[in-house]
């Protein structure tokens, strides 16, 4: 038996109701339920407390899709699908698609316009909370894609990189400093905690610049679409994971400083004099490889202040 959702008249945003019955009985009611579902969608607008963007150029939304290249078979997830640019192509093209979205407004004609595809999974939850993990299907990684609220991209990234090794690849459309950040070398101006820790787990491909007017409300800054590949194997391994993570961080808290002062917080003078860098380098002159090799040699030596360090979104 179909379903239909509906909106009672003074619930706009968060009581809504489920109809049920025979859709064939009535499909002059259904008819002008989906107009209404659909003008609902159409006069949505963007909050900002969720960071809404709405992508509105087609020929961008094709090319993000085309980057993606779904396949028939592919699990895809997509984080935040608004009303569902690119989720239409998507759907279009893959039989297993899942999307979390933050917005219950979005939800009910999210539900309307993509239920005729049979394996549509929606959730109604915040992607920084969401088990990942729930998704895998027979051990099929799945393939992650989003237009993500500028505002939590760098802790969300991190969110999923805890599930890289479920992940084939991640596709996301982010500020496009933030991927600079995360595809910069050591040397360059942007490098930084960011680049570092996902080019630990991940390979990082910067495709393509978006401009404002491609959303709706056009932001004020320039965004870019990132690919992200996990690692099959990691290049490098850490030891112990978290005492990297303290070490860059604690290192980019002065990065302008030399390693040897930005790390005294971290290690006595004799602990720094025994590292294998130049000690006069600055934290962004030091490579990934060289910040496992010192982190894996700290793995054996008390670290006083990693209980301390703060959690920063370079």
């Amino acid at each position: 038996m179909p379903w239909i959702w509906c909106t009672p008249k003074k619930a706009r945003a968060v009581n809504y109701c489920f109809l049920f019955g025979d859709l064939n009985a009535e499909p002059l009611f259904v008819e002008k339920f989906m107009k209404k579902m659909l003008n609902q969608e159409s006069q949505h607008k963007a909050r900002k407390r969720f960071g809404q963007n709405f992508l509105i150029d087609h020929g961008i939304i094709r090319d993000i899709v085309s980057s993606i290249h779904p396949q028939r078979d592919d699990q895809i997830v997509e984080i935040g699908p608004g009303k569902g640019a690119i989720t239409q192509l998507l759907a279009d093209s893959c039989d297993n698609i899942s999307v979390i979205e933050l917005d219950r407004d979005l939800v009910p004609w999210l539900k309307v316009k993509f239920e005729r595809h049979a394996n549509f999974q929606l959730f109604q939850a915040d992607a920084l909370q969401f088990d990942f993990a729930q998704l895998i299907k027979a051990e099929q990684p799945i393939r992650i894609v989003g237009n993500l609220p500028y505002n939590i991209s760098t802790p969300l990234i991190f969110h999923l990189l805890t599930y890289s090794t479920q992940v084939r690849d991640m596709h996301f459309m982010l500020q496009k400093e933030v991927v600079k950040r995360m595809a910069a070398q050591a040397g360059d101006s942007a490098y930084g905690r960011l680049g570092i820790m996902v080019q630990y787990y991940c390979s990082v491909e910067n495709l393509f610049e978006v401009p404002p007017t491609a959303f709706d409300p056009a932001p004020k800054v320039d965004s870019a679409i990132v690919r992200l590949i996990p690692h099959k194997t990691l290049p490098f391994v850490a030891n112990n994971i978290k005492t990297l993570e303290v070490l860059v961080n604690v290192a980019f808290q002065q990065r302008r400083k030399t390693i040897r002062n930005s790390l005294k917080q971290l290690l006595t003078l004799e602990q720094l004099e025994s590292l294998p860098i130049d000690l006069s380098l600055r934290p962004e002159q030091i490579s990934l490889r060289e910040y496992v090799e010192i982190s894996n040699l700290l793995g054996d030596l008390t670290l006083p202040g990693a209980g301390a360090a703060p959690v920063l979104n370079d």
